[in-house]
């Protein structure tokens, strides 16, 4: 048995289509909106000689809650933190048997959504 729509039954489906349409769309603008809001930095860390060291703790501080996160380096010296936000500035160094690098900052006018922050180890004097 089939069953007819009439005209007020279609204008619903059709509103209701439409709506979904422009929802499934909002959402979607709002996703790429807030990814454009994300980066990562990688690098890696080398000693004085410019050897790459495995087993360097890179610290990324956030400058602006002071949070604290901690990489260690793999064989070939490298390092990478994900999902950081763009409007703030990260502090990044690395320690490795009494070595450290100097503080180098990853700056929220830094527009690279992947920049890249090599690390270079002295000795303490």
């Amino acid at each position: 048995m089939s069953q007819r729509l009439g005209y007020p039954a279609i204008c619903r489906l059709v509103a209701a289509a439409a709506c979904a349409l422009l929802l499934s769309a909002g959402l979607a603008a709002a996703k790429k909106d807030q990814d454009a809001k994300i980066r990562s930095v990688q690098g890696v860390v080398n000693n004085a000689q410019g050897e790459a060291v495995n087993g360097a703790v890179v610290q990324l501080k956030n400058t602006k809650t002071l949070q604290i996160f901690s990489f260690i380096t793999r064989d070939n010296g490298a390092f990478s933190f994900h999902g950081l936000s763009t409007d703030v500035d990260y502090e990044l160094r690395a320690d490795f048997d009494g070595a450290s690098s100097p503080a180098k900052t990853l700056s929220s006018f830094d527009t690279r959504r992947q920049p890249v922050v090599n690390l270079k180890l002295e000795p303490k004097r």
